[in-house]
């Protein structure tokens, strides 16, 4: 699969101390998975989990899915010993909570450096704290870092502000870590919707993280997957547009224009990049079945 163009529409959080719940995800149609270590964890499984996940990673079995280890923080009493053993499986991300600092990122990356099994291994950031959100673009080009999961149950609890379902009072923390994705070119995916029943107002918060251009959502239950996926996959209208848009194009060129027109609109070169990142996400999708 173009790495470029792997989908990240839905992002499911499985507790890494659930042995049922890791082999249901295995059947589940996510983009990809959060191998959770830190929150879903109780405090007296977190030995237990870290083991348990591991020997499971390392027995496969999750096809495409992209694979994402979220590790306790460095700074309590299990971080170090989650990036000491997940770092013997190789394994394809981990996730880091509570980022605040491109230092940190480097610190973990200096140990994966010092791995040979980590060779490709990525870095991903928890964007949840004030001054983590305040030092995006700087964490955003860290080394090894490839995406940006927004935590935004942690950063609401930090801002003493409300829950309301326009988003207002996230706005600016969820704009000003898209941009500095974007600056850098890594993924970044929305934070999670509570009410996990209430599909229309997932479907809502969905359209909207997908109207700012978020990559994809993140879930922690797999009831929300279907709504995701459709949410943040192309529609058939949006393939069908791109297709006549490049084909209106490429004919514009034969003739020697610079722009063409389609349903009375210019479509220029900026255009036509767009319609084709819209053809390679779909194809994309369709190759994860």
């Amino acid at each position: 699969m173009d790495t470029a163009a792997r989908p990240y529409r839905s992002v499911l959080y499985i507790p890494g101390s659930k042995e049922r719940a890791l082999d249901k995800a295995k059947g589940l149609p996510v983009d990809a998975i959060i191998f959770d270590l830190e929150d879903a964890v109780a405090v007296d499984e977190k030995v237990n989990a870290r083991k348990l996940l591991a020997d499971t990673l390392a027995a496969g079995g999750y096809g495409q899915r992209a694979q994402i280890v979220r590790l306790n923080g460095m700074d309590t009493e299990w971080g170090a010993e989650d990036l000491a053993t997940i770092m013997e499986i190789g394994p394809q991300a981990v996730l880091l909570p509570k980022v605040e600092s491109a230092e940190q990122v480097a610190a973990v990356a200096a140990k994966l450096d010092a791995h040979p099994a980590c060779a490709d291994t990525q870095i991903w950031a928890m964007m949840e704290t004030s001054r983590g959100i305040l030092n995006a673009l700087a964490i955003a080009g860290a080394p090894r870092m490839a995406g940006f999961v927004m935590g935004t149950n942690d950063l609401a609890k930090e801002l003493n502000c409300r829950f309301r379902a326009d988003r207002l009072p996230m706005q600016s923390a969820l704009q000003t870590c898209l941009m500095a994705a974007r600056a850098e070119g890594i993924i970044c995916v929305d934070g999670v919707y509570n009410a996990f029943k209430d599909e229309e107002g997932l479907k809502a918060e969905c359209e909207q993280g997908r109207d700012l251009g978020m990559d994809g959502k993140t879930l922690i239950h797999p009831a929300q997957v279907a709504v995701t996926n459709a949410a943040f996959a192309p529609s058939e209208a949006e393939i069908e547009l791109a297709r006549r848009q490049i084909a209106a194009f490429e004919a514009a060129e034969a003739e020697g224009q610079g722009v063409a027109v389609v349903d009375g609109k210019i479509v220029e070169n900026l255009h036509i990049v767009t319609a084709k990142a819209t053809l390679a996400k779909a194809e994309a999708i369709e190759a994860l079945g």
